[in-house]
């Protein structure tokens, strides 16, 4: 066992000293790799073995890269949401309507929540307060992506609000809840294999949300 550790920790300072570049592609590799089997065999069944036959490697090799399942549904899950903080902050600062905002990035949330499954799914149910020490720090991470994504459709809203585009039916805070709600409720029934196109369900979310939103034109 000894040995195995000395072995495993050589591979990981190796990897350390590899390219920055190269590094973080291959790493990104790994992590589509972990989206295929965690949709394929759900998080119990995957495993890091199941990851390296995915991608027609050895598994010692991945221990240059990810020392645990865990450490890579984490990694997975927190580059996704930087990408999703990323555009949902870079809709909120466009020069588009409100309306059209929302639904870009109502649409854009959904199709990502389907692009990842069932990794985003599997997060949302996790509760942040309660993991374990050593993911303490991935925890408080994604505490601040979830207030900076809720911050953008915050924003979004309240910008309706100023321009008059949206009827002040309550608090913007108020409203982000129930939309990003709406949409973290998915994983209760949404699965890749059903009909329904991320994208359709996307615009079909936009538009309810919308329908209780815009003001009505004035005459």
């Amino acid at each position: 066992m000894d040995e195995q550790k000395t072995v495993i920790g050589k591979r990981r300072s190796a990897a350390a000293i590899e390219s920055s570049a190269a590094y973080q592609t291959r790493r990104q590799e790994i992590s589509q790799a972990a989206i295929r089997v965690f949709n394929r065999l759900g998080y119990t069944g995957a495993s890091l073995s199941a990851v390296a036959a995915d991608m027609g490697i050895d598994r010692a090799t991945l221990y240059y890269y990810f020392s645990s399942k865990e450490q890579l549904f984490d990694e997975v899950v927190r580059a996704v949401l930087e990408e999703n903080n990323q555009f949902a902050r870079k809709i909120a600062d466009g020069p588009a309507s409100p309306a059209s905002k929302m639904r870009e990035l109502v649409s854009a949330l959904m199709v990502s929540y389907a692009a990842n499954y069932p990794m985003l799914f599997i997060y949302i149910r996790e509760d942040l307060n309660h993991v374990s020490d050593k993911r303490s720090t991935w925890s408080i991470r994604m505490r601040e992506l979830n207030k900076d994504i809720q911050q953008s459709v915050i924003d979004i809203i309240e910008q309706g609000f100023a321009d008059g585009s949206f009827r002040q039916i309550g608090s913007a805070k108020i409203v982000a809840y129930g939309i990003l709600g709406m949409l973290n409720w998915s994983h209760r029934w949404y699965r890749p294999e059903r009909p329904e196109a991320s994208e359709d369900i996307g615009r079909t979310f936009a538009e309810m949300v919308l329908a209780g939103l815009e003001a009505p034109a004035t005459p």
